[in-house]
């Protein structure tokens, strides 16, 4: 399956993962789709001036996701009935991430739950961290990305959390928009009541959600 990226991988690690993701999608997307999406996905992650450890791992992941997103996009009869929602905010580092964890946790096999943001930032906020691992969730494969359009193309349901004029509009699909605290800088007590907020508002969501 191997061929030759588009262009020099600026990382020659990324050439194992892309025969990776292509084996995964085999019949499904070519190396070269997959190539270009993770050398885009690559790109992306290392736009950010702030240091980024694990690059490679997270390009990989997040090309994962895109491709995901890319094959029930093209084929929406083919997969899981599950409902596809994505919460957006402006950094990915804490309330789209609380909002995701906490969904994916109760939502089970009904979701299939992204997050993204419009800036992401470079880690998740250590008390939105911690607010999780009070609730018995983990955040520890979680890492702040950019919105793509796969993802945002791919959903059912788009929550808005505070990005404002940056957030996606694609016909056809449902917006919320939750007007949540941001818990950026916020002292601990104050970021434990924003992780209620939206668990409260989850609630709601489920309620809503085919199968309720």
């Amino acid at each position: 399956m191997s061929a030759s990226p588009p262009h020099a991988w600026p990382d020659e690690r990324l050439a194992a993962g892309a025969e990776r993701l292509a084996a995964r999608h085999l019949g499904h997307f070519s190396i070269e789709t997959v190539q270009q999406l993770l050398a885009d996905s690559y790109r992306l992650l290392a736009e950010d001036a702030r240091v980024r450890t694990h690059l490679v791992v997270l390009a990989e992941k997040l090309t994962a996701e895109r491709l995901d997103a890319l094959a029930h996009t093209q084929s929406p009869g083919s997969g899981s009935a599950a409902v596809r929602v994505l919460f957006v905010c402006g950094h990915n580092a804490g309330r789209s991430q609380m909002a995701a964890a906490l969904l994916a946790h109760r939502g089970g096999d009904r979701v299939v739950v992204s997050s993204a943001g419009t800036e992401p930032a470079a880690v998740i906020e250590p008390p939105v961290e911690q607010v999780l691992l009070e609730a018995g969730l983990s955040v520890a494969d979680a890492f702040p990305k950019p919105l793509t359009p796969e993802v945002v193309e791919a959903a059912d349901f788009v929550i808005t959390m505070g990005c404002g004029d940056a957030c996606p509009v694609v016909a056809g699909r449902h917006y919320l928009d939750w007007p949540v605290a941001d818990p950026d800088g916020a002292p601990i007590g104050v970021v434990r009541t924003i992780r209620d907020d939206i668990d409260t508002r989850i609630t709601d969501l489920l309620a809503t959600l085919p199968g309720a």
